[in-house]
């Protein structure tokens, strides 16, 4: 090695050296060490130094790590895919030009979804810290992104878990025949027995849903103290979570294997079992029967940009969280595309069991609408108000067909068009039941549910159907737990099992707000307001923060370090230009809706047994922005706390695994600093071509680029006392 070489000038200075042969060898080709000078031109001719083994930092660090690449890949596909699959999505379809949407939604995945998801799984990967640590070391006045993450997920997680409680409820009444909500309770009036007026007005399944299931009250300000039964779901809900997560990813990543493959188990059963169902074939039909006019608007692009955005779980922090689990050389841009696609291909199969049942209901619910009106045109006759002339002969009352009725209602209408509206009648046109859009909790818990009585052996459905959506949310709270454990965890010397329990029980009793008998109307607050614009501005922070100051040149370098080869260059522009745009669009759309659109909830109005839109109250309009204001609060306040030097720089702070390694390495690194030094500069071995150029700023040589990196990549086996925080491109 020459003279002038920096390790030569350090050892004449007797300055301590803090790079390991792996650092200084991170830029170099590789080479036969059997072969090589290191190992033939040693003093004496004897074999070199036994160190110790080549052991793998992720064992080294004693950061847990996926016991395969499968169960990794299934824990990311259980985060991302959630309820949103089954009971957004294909609402959406419907709403915005059935297979027409599929085109912005595919075009917006390609170009926000996709950049973004790889994103996250590079830096957690790459930097092996939850939230929190990643963008500290990142950026540490923009720290407050990992903070901010961590709120949203605490927010979510509180009522996401309620769903799954009353999933549970469902599941436990499905054991039972007929299912309690296939019929109207019959109240007793002394000696005359009557049906349940408010089941009358609206149907069976609307009212075991408001009534029975949440008994709900008319307005938000009016609790009605604790539901009991929902009190118990929820527990039973936090109890199960808390099991799963409660030994990290050791146990999460077990229950990943059942919980990320069931519901596909169910979704092609369904499938196949409504593809044999009078109508599912008109209700397929329909959901992807392209609307070609509707793609144009505006706003079904910024729909689909949000369903993108949600349905991968961007922002939430499982995402780096789960990624920082990875060996540093894993291929994070396959899982990306994988978990991508596997997301949109899930999308559209429970599009397609949702309309196939869907289709099914909407036919039974036609036939239901020609029996009754095809019941008053025989009143009718019967009393002379309409002429038998007017029934075209070919018409059999005891067998009328959907075709038939409608002849027979079109004549009608002609001939009486002055008084038809007193008749009543109701022209009962399947496009009509199709065209009734229901999403969220009214498909699952309506819609569905009333679909499945007409199923033969309808409680076996029901059972599979609800142990699904209790395995599909579980996923995703497993994710979102890990979201907010993870960095706690990086971050503080905690027993994670404790950590874990404290959470589930804090989480409980916050939870209690959503069981109240007014509680749903919370749930749609927190679903509102609590994720959907923090969430933004935090992936946008994210996008920037990497993009812009970190840069986009420094990143791509560090994922050809870290997988081997140089991604597309097509990402270098994405990051920097393209998702951040879309970023910003979908905020200023996000906030002009906000504003345009009248805070409020769909109320139950139990006298009229139907919704009714009621505006919020003052103290929960309130509350509606606190939520808002809370989850971005950390990014105003850790920035100015750094900006004015009052709070550490977090970027060098190493999370609790890596202090326990810091004895080994150190150890390690004596010896090998020694072996490195130890030698005459002749016995030195020459250094070896570098095979890739950096394009970080200010470095000129490797050894340079060791001393003074401040790229991910060097946050690897090599540690220093104070690192620089990462600088901007030049």
């Amino acid at each position: 090695m020459p003279k002038s070489s920096k390790v030569t000038q350090r050892e004449l200075s007797n300055e301590h050296v803090t790079e390991s042969v792996a650092d200084l060898l991170a830029l170099e080709a590789p080479m036969d060490y059997k072969s090589s000078q290191m190992s033939m031109n040693m003093a004496g001719g004897g074999p070199p130094p036994i160190g110790k083994p080549d052991i793998s930092p992720d064992l080294e660090d004693g950061r847990p790590a996926w016991n395969s690449k499968l169960q990794y890949i299934l824990a990311q596909v259980g985060f991302s895919v959630g309820l949103g699959n089954v009971w957004r999505f294909p609402y959406l379809c419907q709403k915005n030009g059935g297979g027409a949407y599929l085109v912005p939604y595919f075009i917006l995945l390609i170009l926000i979804g996709i950049p973004l998801f790889f994103l996250e799984l590079a830096v957690g990967q790459r930097i092996r810290r939850g939230s929190i640590g990643v963008w500290n070391y990142v950026c540490p006045r923009l720290g407050g992104i990992g903070v901010s993450s961590l709120m949203v997920c605490g927010f979510v997680g509180l009522y996401y878990n309620v769903i799954i409680g009353w999933s549970i409820f469902y599941f436990f009444q499905s054991f039972q025949y007929p299912l309690p909500w296939s019929e109207c309770p019959i109240r007793r009036n002394g000696t005359q027995a009557i049906v349940e007026p408010e089941c009358e007005k609206s149907s069976a399944t609307t009212y075991f849903w408001y009534r029975e299931t949440l008994n709900i009250t008319s307005t938000i300000a009016d609790s009605g103290g604790l539901n009991w039964r929902m009190t118990l779901s929820l527990l039973a809900a936090w109890i199960i979570v808390c099991l799963a997560v409660i030994k990290g990813i050791q146990s999460s990543g077990k229950v990943m294997y059942f919980s990320s493959l069931f519901p596909y188990v169910v979704l092609f059963c369904f499938l196949v079992r409504g593809m044999f169902l009078k109508g599912a074939v008109d209700g397929i039909a329909h959901m992807f029967t392209p609307k070609l006019e509707i793609m144009l608007e505006p706003q079904v692009w910024r729909e689909a940009a949000t369903q993108v955005f949600f349905a991968l779980g961007l922002g939430f922090g499982g995402v780096i969280a789960f990624s920082s689990y990875n060996k540093r050389d894993n291929n994070c841009h396959f899982d990306a595309v994988l978990v991508s696609f596997i997301n949109f291909v899930t999308s559209i199969l429970a599009t397609l069991v949702v309309f196939a049942v869907l289709g099914f209901k909407a036919n039974v619910m036609n036939e239901k609408c020609v029996v009754e009106n095809a019941e008053k045109i025989l009143g009718y006759l019967n009393s002379n108000v309409l002429s038998q002339d007017l029934i075209p002969p070919h018409v059999n009352f005891s067998h009328l067909t959907s075709s038939e009725y409608a002849e027979m209602y079109g004549v009608i209408k002609i001939v009486k068009e002055d008084s038809f509206a007193q008749l009543g009648l109701e022209p009962c046109l399947l496009e009509d039941e199709l065209n009734k859009a229901v999403q969220g909790t009214g498909l699952a818990f309506i819609a569905f549910t009333e679909a499945m009585t007409h199923f033969p052996g309808s409680p076996f459905w029901s059972v599979m159907f609800f142990f699904m959506l209790i395995n599909l949310g579980l996923g995703s709270m497993i994710g979102t737990m890990t979201g907010i454990t993870t960095p706690i965890l990086d971050t503080f010397k905690i027993r994670k099992e404790f950590l874990t329990v404290g959470c589930c029980i804090v989480a409980f009793l916050c939870g209690l707000l959503f069981v109240q008998r007014s509680g749903n109307y919370f749930v749609t607050m927190f679903d509102d307001y609590s994720a959907g614009l923090p969430l933004t501005i935090v992936v946008i922070l994210e996008n920037v923060s990497v993009a812009w100051i970190y840069g986009t040149k420094r990143f791509m370098q560090d994922l050809e370090d870290m997988l081997g080869f140089r991604p597309c260059s097509v990402y270098f522009y994405l990051w920097k230009y393209v998702s951040p745009v879309c970023l910003l669009i979908l905020i200023s759309a996000s906030v002009v809706e906000m504003a345009i659109s009248p805070p409020g909830y769909n109320a139950w109005v139990q006298d009229l047994a139907m919704e009714r839109f009621q505006s919020y109250p003052p103290w929960a309009l309130a509350m509606c922005f606190s939520l808002i204001i809370v989850a971005m609060l950390p990014l105003p306040l850790v920035f100015l706390a750094r900006h004015f030097n009052w709070l550490p720089d977090g970027s060098n702070k190493l999370s609790v695994s890596y202090r326990k390694s810091l004895t080994k390495e150190a150890s390690t690194l004596e010896d090998e600093t020694r072996f490195i030094l130890g030698k005459n500069p002749s016995e030195a071995p020459s250094p070896m071509p570098s095979h890739r150029a950096y394009l970080g700023p200010g470095s000129t040589s490797p050894v340079e680029l060791i001393t003074n990196s401040t790229s991910i990549s060097g946050y690897g086996s090599g540690y220093q006392t104070n690192p620089a925080p990462p600088k901007s491109e030049s």
